[in-house]
């Protein structure tokens, strides 16, 4: 699966999840079979040569029709905020679904 996550900086290591609007980079993340597989990182969420399948926003309130248009399931890290929160979280089903 193919998740995708705004990141407030380039460095992955020190990067947190940031609303949409003030990314400066995009977290393409790869988890195949329960596990983190590769990290790639771009300037857009749609710069990336395959469609994610899902994004990660930091809350509900987050402007999400662009990726809802694009059938991508949109899910929200309330507590979690690094590239290893968001992908536990993630695998253990922890992520919420949007609030409407």
């Amino acid at each position: 699966m193919l998740v995708v996550i705004p990141m407030n900086s380039v460095n992955m290591k020190e990067a947190k999840i940031t609303p949409v609007l003030e990314a400066k980079i995009w977290a393409e993340l790869r988890i195949e079979e329960g596990e983190l597989v590769e990290v790639l990182h771009a300037d857009a969420f749609d710069a990336f040569e395959v469609c994610p399948e899902a994004v990660v926003v930091c809350s509900d309130g987050e402007p999400v029709m662009d990726f809802i248009n694009m059938s991508m399931m949109v899910l929200v890290a309330h507590t979690q905020k690094t590239i290893d929160e968001i992908v536990e979280a993630f695998l253990f089903r922890e992520l919420h679904d949007l609030a409407y």
